[in-house]
């Protein structure tokens, strides 16, 4: 079809389906027209054929077209066509790309990982030739500016840049999404968007961290190494088109038949035991801890208030885990369950860390570029932090506004961005002695702030005690998981349709509470709180409140129910009774005391901090400023203090500026 054939038919094509929205968009001062290629199918298969084939030949004829079709207001120069509804068979996935796609119309669908910022490029360069003062207009489709190669008046070199054209462009990098990469690396590409693609809510939709479809054509960029060209090519998608995926769970396909089995299971009253035993047979017991990261696959609902304030609907959990006691395997089937989740380890955690950072990329993305991390990746996810404790000092800061507010911010170079991080944290980490011992502070056994220890709902320690029978039990289930495989180790719910069971949940239940399920709720959390005094532990603060609402959501959503229920209630409870008496229960005073579960210093450690700052306010009234260390500690010691405690005391003391050591083995008070 030669070019003024494309060109009569597109302006027929125009004339015929899209002459109102182009009428619209004249008055509206649009810069663009999205075009549903099935409908061009409909009117010509040759056309729609050329389009595919050769697209930018076919857009800029169809282009060509629109100068022909009147409108009220004229439209702009640079008024663009942009395609959408491809066929299937040209949705290609980013490893299976290769030479023969070159020059031809794609889909490819991904995650956005990198983004640059949107900066001008010159579209088209004017010079002026020296010889005759002529001005030559010249297309720029290299990376760097080219001259004319001639003059008409025979001049071949000197040409001065006189004046220039320009449009917004932007450069990001997507990769694979988690359906089609289980198992493997997720491959990336290149994607060039410009003009109103560039447009601030277009930026928003196509920064780090959000799941995107874009219609584009193939294109090879050269490769430089050592300043010479190499034979081995870049490839890079040109954007026609970018729209949304919705970056929930609707990608997992629910058959009819799929539905019914879930609502009949959901209707089962042993439902809950049955899923606990389907999540990791092969490791024994836990039943707890793995009832729990269910309710943390199903997840709370996002409660936004009158004044705008968003309460989380993520749950996130943290495991300490003694060696060998089957953390690590735990965090990585959840993840491999869910959509989009991430696995990373905290020592492993490098470059652009957990959450976000900027990194500078010269070569392809040009400048400062935003980089998302695993916690990004993985928004409206899940993910799995093996080695917390080793996560590095910055990640920790962002990571707290990510648990908390479901966002990153970032201000670095040229780049000041609000990235979307609402996802769930499942935590694992090693307790600093080896093992986890229940009757030191959390905070002395795990190198981790006390303000990222609180911003988990649940927190469960796995203790391998020796014990006879129970080791026999252990045992016999791995030998029958790894080596017999025996019915009994094999899940009761397959992990296919867990994981639609927990889509379909998501998507479709969105629980409300009930007035007897927030009384159960209340009264626990009144009765908890009356255990409390001035000089008596907090066994529970309103975070754990929120917690608790949040499970029980999630315990309805399993059922399928709309209304969260006493029996909801209960189960959340129970869940918050067991992360306290493994992490909050004080053995010396016999109470619960909130402090200790999430690394502050306890009511208990006060009173004896308080009772260490009276002893040497009474020796400094008697003595003076300079008071001996040893009275201290003996007055201390009658007062019921242990030596180690005070001397633990007066270092804290010290590394806070409250005391200092004028000279050996004397105090003076600040």
């Amino acid at each position: 079809m030669e070019r003024e054939e494309m060109i009569e038919k597109g302006v027929e094509f125009l004339r015929e389906f899209y002459y109102s929205d182009l009428v619209s968009a004249s008055m509206e001062g649009k810069r663009s027209l999205a075009i549903d290629f099935t409908l061009l199918d409909r009117f010509d298969p040759e056309l729609a054929d050329l389009l595919l084939e050769k697209p930018e030949e076919t857009i800029s004829a169809m282009e060509e077209a629109l100068k022909e079709i009147d409108v009220p207001s004229s439209l702009p120069e640079d008024f663009r066509l942009r395609f959408f509804n491809l066929p299937e068979s040209r949705e290609i996935r980013i490893r299976n790309i290769r030479a023969e796609h070159l020059g031809k119309l794609l889909v490819v669908d991904g995650i956005v990982k990198r983004a640059s910022e949107v900066r001008p490029e010159v579209k088209e360069a004017i010079f002026e030739c020296p010889e005759c003062g002529s001005r030559i207009s010249v297309e720029q489709k290299e990376r760097t500016i080219k001259p004319p190669t001639r003059c008409a008046c025979g001049n071949r070199r000197g040409f001065v840049l006189v004046d220039q054209k320009l449009y917004d462009a932007r450069w990001i990098v997507i990769e694979e999404p988690f359906e089609i990469t289980s198992g493997e690396r997720p491959s990336e590409i290149m994607v060039y968007l410009k003009e109103d693609l560039t447009t601030p809510r277009m930026q928003n939709k196509t920064d780090p961290g959000n799941r995107i479809k874009v219609v584009g054509i193939l294109k090879e960029l050269p490769r430089r190494v050592r300043g010479s060209r190499s034979k081995q090519m870049e490839i890079f998608l040109e954007a026609n088109y970018v729209e949304s995926v919705e970056v929930e769970w609707e990608e997992i396909e629910i058959t009819p038949e799929d539905e019914k089995r879930i609502i009949e299971l959901a209707k089962d009253p042993d439902i809950y035991s049955k899923l606990v035993a389907s999540l990791a047979p092969s490791i024994f017991g836990m039943e707890e801890v793995k009832e729990a990261l269910l309710l943390q696959m199903f997840g709370g609902e996002t409660h936004v208030l009158p004044d705008g304030t968003k309460i989380r609907g993520n749950i996130h959990i943290l495991i300490v885990g003694d060696p060998a006691a089957g953390k690590s395997q735990l965090m990585q089937l959840v993840t491999r369950l869910m959509p989009r989740a991430k696995y990373v380890s905290g020592t492993g955690v490098s470059g652009v860390g957990l959450t976000a950072t900027v990194v500078r990329d010269e070569d392809f993305l040009g400048g400062w570029v935003l980089d998302a991390g695993a916690v990004v990746m993985a928004n409206k996810s899940i993910c799995a932090i093996d080695e917390f404790d080793k996560i590095g000092k910055d990640d920790r800061v962002k990571l707290q506004e990510a648990m908390s507010l479901g966002t990153i911010s970032i201000a670095k170079a040229s780049i000041v961005a609000t990235l979307p991080a609402q996802t769930s944290i499942l935590a694992g980490a090693n307790p600093k002695l080896g093992r986890f011992d229940p009757y030191i502070p959390i905070r002395e056994q795990l190198d981790v702030d006390d303000v990222l220890l609180s911003r988990f709902d649940l927190k469960f320690a796995i203790r391998d005690i020796p014990n006879p029978e129970r080791d026999a039990q252990i045992a016999d289930h791995i030998l029958r998981a790894r080596h017999f495989q025996t019915e009994s180790t094999k899940p009761l719910i397959e992990p296919e349709f867990l994981r639609k069971y927990i889509a379909y949940a998501r998507a479709r239940v969105h629980p409300k509470l009930s007035e007897e399920a927030a009384q159960v709720i209340k009264e626990f959390y009144l009765e908890m709180r009356k255990r409390s005094g001035e000089e008596s532990p907090v066994p529970i603060t309103l975070r754990q409140y929120e917690a608790l609402i949040r499970l029980a959501e999630a315990s309805a959503k399993v059922q399928l129910r709309d209304v969260v229920t006493k029996e909801d209630a209960l189960r959340a409870i129970n869940l918050m009774k067991a992360s306290l008496r493994q992490f909050g229960f004080d053995v010396e005073s016999g109470k619960f005391d909130i402090d200790r579960a999430e690394g502050r210093m306890t009511a208990r450690e006060r009173g004896k901090v308080r009772t260490v700052l009276d002893i040497i306010e009474e020796l400094t009234e008697k003595m003076g400023k300079n008071i001996p260390k040893e009275d201290v500690i003996t007055l201390a010691k009658s007062r019921g203090l242990k030596e180690f405690e005070v001397e633990k005391i007066l270092q804290a003391l010290k590394n806070s500026g409250d005391i200092f050591e004028p000279r050996p083995g004397m105090i003076q008070k600040v």
